[in-house]
């Protein structure tokens, strides 16, 4: 493959790595906002499905040579009613579908058109749910359990301090899958998406918490290390892991809810375990 071709096919996928960036975030804040429910949580593993699609498009970024993006496309959040939020999602798969199609025709590579495919195939069916969400959700009246965006005057200091992790565990989301699919040791790459796939489920349950008490998420990253060898990777996610252990330690020792201090330790411990994987991977990698 020419050095103009891998360029035109680098930068093809990496649109398409921001649109489905685009819409891990919205349809997680979509259905944080929902509350419990089999909606929601249909939603969420729709989410689920577009991280495997950034997962490997990342991945086939990397194989050709190229650099994966961490930019986020366009969100269409807004809207005053669950059906409008169903109906924004459907434009947005919608949008992907046409986008995959000029992509597919535009590259050559039979491997990456297979691949993007496949994502066409998630992405149609993922268009026909959020058409039946519309319908479920005009008919059965569902209203939200949380705003969209914050209320003026809203936020707390509690709320200040959940946010603090939903942003730091985005970030390490972001950080862990791009030292994943840009290390060449096998090792590191599975328990780094291994790790990666614990701090969702950490952004998960402190979403929640927030969603809970009427305030919403602030799913932003706050700078991800872009370390291109091994043993920089590591020491670089050590150090975050430390960094939160300590804060999540502070947490724990101001917050008077038992529910909330068995979740934050909960989640202070899982970073602990993470540093000490991470550690032993040092080693191995520094033999």
């Amino acid at each position: 493959m020419s050095e103009q071709d891998t360029k035109k096919i680098v930068g093809m996928l990496n649109e398409d790595l921001k649109g489905e960036h685009a819409a891990i975030v919205q349809y997680l804040r979509h259905a944080y906002a929902m509350g419990e429910g089999e909606m929601a949580c249909e939603i969420e593993a729709i989410a689920r499905d577009e991280m495997r699609h950034l997962e490997w498009l990342s991945e086939t970024v990397a194989e050709v040579g190229g650099e994966p993006t961490l930019e986020r496309g366009e969100m269409t959040i807004g809207g005053d009613s669950i059906a409008e939020w169903m109906l924004r999602d459907v434009g947005l798969e919608q949008d992907a579908i046409a986008l995959y199609d000029k992509h597919i025709a535009a590259i050559d590579d039979p491997k990456i058109k297979r691949l993007l495919r496949r994502i066409v195939s998630d992405e149609t069916s993922h268009r026909h749910d959020f058409e039946h969400f519309v319908e479920k959700s005009k008919k059965k009246g569902m209203e939200p359990i949380a705003p969209l965006e914050t209320p003026a005057g809203k936020p707390s200091g509690l709320a200040d301090m959940l946010n603090w992790g939903v942003r730091h565990e985005y970030t390490v989301i972001l950080q862990y899958l791009f030292h994943s699919v840009m290390t060449p040791d096998k090792e590191v790459s599975l328990q780094m998406q291994d790790q990666a796939i614990n701090e969702m489920q950490h952004l998960g349950w402190l979403a929640e918490e927030l969603t809970d008490a009427g305030n919403v998420p602030d799913i932003q990253e706050t700078g991800v290390d872009r370390s291109r060898e091994t043993g920089d990777m590591l020491r670089a996610d050590i150090a975050v892991e430390r960094e939160v252990t300590k804060e999540y330690t502070r947490q724990i020792g101001e917050v008077d809810d038992p529910d909330l201090k068995r979740l934050l330790t909960r989640i202070r411990d899982n970073e602990i375990y993470h540093d000490e994987v991470f550690s032993d991977l040092l080693d191995e990698v520094s033999d």
